[in-house]
């Protein structure tokens, strides 16, 4: 037996024997304690994926639940710690934490910084949608339990949940006095403090306060000061009351949070012939360009006189109300969220001052409201649901990319260095580099050279005399005798002259988007039904179904004031000597490089003006689950459901089209993408022989279509929907407690998505993706965890825990698939995770300390990567976090 094969068999034993083991032993077990009467089993976690309270276990739905205990032991603070507990979901931060964060469930997202996209992973805190990833990964409170639904879940959890949904509950009031502190200290100066009260007001109401702060200093550094980026610095309030009157309960929370910090910096990882150009311009002012050490060395170089500050500010208040009328149960769920983000950015991210976002401003205001009402008919033999959701959403956006004090500096010395040999010497066009530095057309119309073709020739070559000597004669400064390329007029174009032979007008320091405003608002409306037909006491059948309306409505004003248009603008408006000059750059193939590094469509003024549109979009979801118990601890299921996540408006004047470029110019409709809907089919068991071990599989396949994809044309970053995208796969859970103080979670998922080769990518920016895997999604993820709370006095234990996650290889977005090895230009080999808590805790667990390390091999890996824009040939990736390691000490009463 190969050695390979010997590893899994034996560990393919010890899975399915360690529980039996547990269950065949002779000797008695001594008396429960205490603590191990208050352990909740995995199989035993309550939770509602179906709006109902049932267990994990008796749900016929791919869900991972995770209890409070198993929630504290790994020390998650907010939604991106999960993925060490669940091996499906993945998270990635790109230009901002704020806007710029994404969530996977079995390989499918919505990525883009930009709050105009949806998530495709919807996100719940007590039942109250989440419109959007960022605004999700504040900091949690104390949390009851959190619980991954893999798949659609359109029929009852609503919009934007083709891929899923992740369902957090946070601890409720109690009508018993409690409460808590803990403090914390680490390295990089990390420290912060939570805390929480809760205690009766009456015999019918209880409160709750729960508050946290935390700081920590960055983890990248600036290679020109002594800056770091990356840091955390936030807090927050949360405020809670539970009434509860038996037949009534109302639930009011109200919540505070806030973030200062600097997000996020990148290192460079792969770098091209620009990287020279930019290096040599930050030498000449003292700075490094771009950091040319290795990615592992966490620095970045940074403009001194430009920041990546974040500020977040998150409020709101929900209601939940639960009202028993006897056969009948009415929820309604208000909530209000009102979410705004500023922002500043070097978006050149480099040592050169070349562009920057300065003040930038989004602000999301969400109002929706849930009812719903159930029961039971038919003496049990139906499970009925019905109910209606509404949402009102306003999503402001005010984006300022402006040109820094380099950005003609930086133009010049790229056409300096690549064009300059094709004109025997130095070139510009803004005359950054000195008067001795001639522009192109003061090159051709040299005075020193005589008119004439010979001298031409000697001076120019063979290739480019003759169309040297066409410009001269359509700038009066040759006889129109010298033009011999045939249909090529010749006739002298007044200004010609003196425009060819002086700078092109520039752009000045702060010219760009002044500012460009965008507004969508969102009404949805739907009707939804979900019901449980018990056919027998162990067949249930599953039917549900959701109407979906959507009505959006964008407007868009679009105030750019950048200087290097002008020409440009001349261009498109056919003024003769600008058209004449735009065809001679043509004909030496440099005029789009030109006008994207003059005139970048993210600030391009050929789009000012004001822009509306809108759309509607209807759909009917819905779900038909069967499922079948062999007994109490063997269930299997089979389901089908439909997804869909609507469509929207891309909100960046990049995704115009330029006139200049062969578009059509620029209109509302633009900017705007369609639906993406989702067929999944499923199936899986879930066994629980014992109390001590459970185990679920479940195995899917989803089609996707019309998948929102964000891509990079070349000139602008547009959304793409992908006719036709398939994510199918394994997913493996178990849970295994084998003595009452040691507890191993398991969990792997083998996720096979990737854009289907039936697609035609050929001329988008997809193209040669055809059945390709999807960047940054590992085939085989492996999740595991271990706690041990050995006893060590009669009311002290101790408390060892271990977490860990294995990614298999990715390629990280970046460039598109080497066509030969499949690789892009920035890659994750397989890596593993690996964090720890020790410590010693009372066996009620108030009092506790412990001593806790978080990438205990301190691995470096990519969380994202891109091609750094107007810098061809760069590629920077978001670095991992570092070894973080502290001390965490806990009182409650």
């Amino acid at each position: 037996m190969k050695k390979l094969d010997l590893l899994a068999a034996t560990a393919l034993t010890l899975f399915f024997a360690t529980p039996a083991f547990a269950q065949q032993q002779t000797t008695p077990a001594p008396a429960p304690s205490d603590d191990s009467q208050e352990y909740q089993s995995s199989n035993e976690i309550i939770v509602t994926a179906t709006r109902r309270n049932e267990t994990v276990q008796d749900v016929p739905i791919a869900i991972t639940a995770i209890g409070a205990q198993e929630l504290q032991n790994s020390g998650v603070d907010n939604v991106r710690d999960l993925e060490q507990l669940a091996p499906s979901i993945q998270s990635s931060t790109g230009q901002s934490s704020a806007t710029g964060t994404t969530i996977y469930l079995r390989g499918i997202t919505t990525g883009g910084d930009n709050p105009g996209f949806e998530p495709a992973v919807g996100v719940f805190i007590d039942g109250v949608f989440r419109a959007r990833a960022g605004v999700a990964i504040s900091e949690l409170p104390e949390l009851e339990r959190v619980e991954v639904l893999r798949g659609p879940q359109g029929t009852l959890f609503g919009r934007n949940t083709s891929a899923g949904a992740l369902s957090i509950y946070t601890a409720l009031p109690q009508f018993e006095t409690h409460g808590y502190v803990e403090g914390s200290y680490g390295n990089y100066n990390a420290y912060g403090v939570k805390g929480a009260i809760t205690g009766p007001v009456s015999e019918s109401l209880a409160l709750r306060l729960d508050g946290s702060y935390r700081k920590r200093d960055g983890y990248i550094k600036d290679a020109n000061s002594n800056r770091r980026f990356n840091d955390v610095d936030r807090w927050a309030l949360r405020g809670q009351a539970l009434l509860d009157k038996g037949d009534i309960t109302f639930r009011l929370i109200a919540d505070y949070y806030q973030t200062d910090e600097v997000c996020c910096a990148t290192v460079s990882v792969v770098r091209g012939p620009m990287a020279q150009v930019i290096n040599g311009i930050a030498a000449s002012q003292g700075r490094t360009g771009i950091y040319t050490g290795p990615p592992s060395d966490r620095i970045q170089a940074a403009s001194p006189n430009r920041n990546y500050g974040e500020k977040v500010k998150d409020w709101g208040f929900s209601g939940e109300l639960n009202w028993d009328l006897g056969d009948v149960k009415l929820t309604s769920i208000t909530a209000y969220r009102d979410w705004r983000a500023l922002r500043s950015q070097d978006i050149d991210f480099s040592g050169i001052d070349r562009a920057y976002r300065d003040n930038y401003r989004t602000e999301l205001k969400d109002f929706t409201q849930e009812i719903r009402l159930q029961g039971s008919a038919f003496n049990g033999a139906l499970d009925w649901l019905v109910g209606g959701f509404y949402l009102n959403e306003k999503n402001d956006l005010t984006d300022t990319v402006r040109f820094g004090n380099d950005a003609n500096l930086y133009v010049d010395s790229v056409f300096n260095a690549l064009a300059g040999p094709s004109f025997g010497g130095k070139v510009q066009f803004y005359g950054s580099l000195g008067p001795t530095v001639p522009t192109p057309g003061a090159v051709f119309l040299n005075p020193a050279v005589p008119n004439s073709l010979a001298a031409l020739t000697s001076v120019y070559g063979a290739t480019l005399a003759p169309l040297v000597g066409c410009f001269r004669a359509q700038a009066g400064t040759a006889p129109a005798g010298l033009c011999v390329i045939p249909g090529f007029p010749s006739t002298p174009i007044p200004g010609l002259a003196a425009l060819a032979a002086s700078p092109l007008p520039g752009a000045t320091p702060g010219q760009g988007n002044n500012n460009d405003v965008f507004g969508v608002k969102t009404d949805a409306i739907a009707l939804f039904t979900h019901n449980i037909v018990n056919v027998t006491d162990n067949l249930s059948l599953t039917l549900g179904a959701r109407w979906n309306h959507e009505r959006k409505t964008m407007t868009a004003s679009i105030n750019s004031n950048t200087g290097s248009c002008t020409f440009f603008n001349n261009v498109r408006a056919g003024q003769p000597a600008a058209t004449a000059y735009a065809n001679l750059l043509r004909q030496l193939g440099i005029f789009n490089n030109l006008y994207l590094l003059s005139c970048n469509p993210a600030v391009n003024s050929e789009f000012n003006g004001n822009y509306t549109d809108s759309f509607t979009d209807d759909e009917i979801t819905g779900t038909v689950k069967l499922a079948y118990k062999f007994s109490p601890k063997l269930m299997v299921y089979g389901s089908y459901d439909h997804g869909y996540k609507s469509g929207g408006y891309n909100l960046d004047q990049a995704t115009f089209d330029s006139v200049l470029l062969g578009g059509n110019g620029a209109q509302g409709r633009d900017l705007r993408f369609g639906a993406e809907t989702n067929d999944a089919f499923e199936v899986g068991f879930k066994a629980s022989p014992s109390r001590a071990f459970s185990l679920n599989v479940a195995a899917f396949y989803m089609n996707f279509y019309g998948l929102q994809s964000l891509v990079f044309s070349g000139n602008n970053f547009v959304v793409q929907n992908v006719d036709k995208s398939i994510s199918k796969g394994v997913e493996v859970e178990s849970s295994i407690r084998p003595a009452n103080n040691l507890t191993f979670q398991l969990g792997y998922s083998y996720i096979d998505a990737q854009y289907a080769k039936s697609n035609n990518f050929t001329g988008t920016p997809l193209q040669g993706q055809e059945g390709r895997q999807f960047q940054n999604q590992p085939k085989h993820t492996v999740t595991g965890a271990v706690t041990w709370e050995p006893r060590v006095a009669d009311n002290l234990k101790g408390l060892i825990h271990l977490d860990f996650r294995y990614n298999s290889e990715v390629n990280i977005p970046s460039s598109n698939p080497d066509p030969a090895s499949g690789r892009t230009a920035i890659r994750n080999e397989g890596y593993g995770l690996l964090n720890g808590a020790i410590g010693l805790q009372t066996n009620d667990g108030k009092i506790r300390g412990e001593i806790f390390v978080e990438n205990i091999t301190n691995t470096f890996y990519f969380i994202s990567g891109f091609a750094v824009p107007e810098q061809t040939g760069n590629y920077n990736g978001y670095p991992g976090y570092p070894r973080f390691y502290g001390a965490r000490l806990r009182f409650g009463f």
